[in-house]
């Protein structure tokens, strides 16, 4: 696969108050059972180019009651959908690809909206008025087909009436990203992502936006149940 560069968490918490923006870094990637971490952190520290700009890129989060653009992707059925047309319910969706190798984050987030659709299932009145939307930051990978796959292997889905993958073309999936302060970007050819998962309500406005991977489903369904829309 291409490379791919993501968030990790670190064993050494020292680190956090020594790194600085630009160090190069290198560690061990320890995997053990759904947590992943990095160990035996060593970093070298380049002297800053003072005629070098200055960086103006920058991630502006969305708020609660902002409200949501009408967002154009495509499914795991080829079929193109939009943001917009799941107003009058609630949407919940969050980021994923299907080729990630840590288990701790994009397979995570597979495993809690499996554990939302589940307590949804417990409330057939909420669960009919909520959709579920993983969207794949791999678009050139993650076609209708592999996301099919995926969907069926990874989640169990045999329907995907209210759980969809979805994708789209490069410029398509990062204006989705960046709405959300995702930072997703392209840099020597790796992607460059971190989580986020929202709450839209049926008026097509952020009610929840969380960052990471540290949510419960449980958080997830309280929102909706705020909703009133049983």
């Amino acid at each position: 696969m291409d490379a791919m560069a993501m968030p990790f968490k670190l064993k050494d918490e020292w680190a956090y108050d020594e790194m600085a923006a630009g160090d190069r870094v290198q560690a061990t990637l320890v995997v053990s059972g759904d947590r992943s971490w990095l160990e035996g952190l060593v970093f070298v520290r380049e002297m800053p180019d003072p005629a070098a700009p200055a960086s103006t890129k920058g991630f502006v989060e969305p708020r609660p009651g902002d409200e949501v653009p009408d967002f154009a992707l495509t499914n795991q059925d080829g079929k193109r959908i939009r943001v917009g047309q799941y107003r009058g319910g609630a949407l919940v969706l969050t980021f994923i690809y299907t080729r990630c190798p840590l288990p701790d984050y994009c397979p995570l987030m597979t495993r809690r909206f499996t554990e939302v659709a589940a307590l949804l299932k417990e409330n057939p009145a909420l669960a009919e008025k909520t959709h579920l939307l993983s969207i794949s930051v791999d678009p050139d990978y993650d076609k209708p087909a592999v996301l099919r796959e995926y969907g069926r292997a990874s989640a169990g889905l045999d329907t995907f009436g209210r759980w969809e993958f979805a994708s789209g073309g490069t410029d398509e999936v990062k204006k989705v990203a960046t709405f959300f302060g995702m930072q997703y970007w392209e840099e020597g050819g790796q992607i460059i992502h971190s989580l986020r998962t929202a709450v839209i309500g049926p008026d097509g406005k952020l009610v929840a936006l969380y960052r990471g991977s540290e949510w419960k489903a449980e958080e997830i369904i309280s929102h909706l149940q705020g909703l009133n829309l049983n």
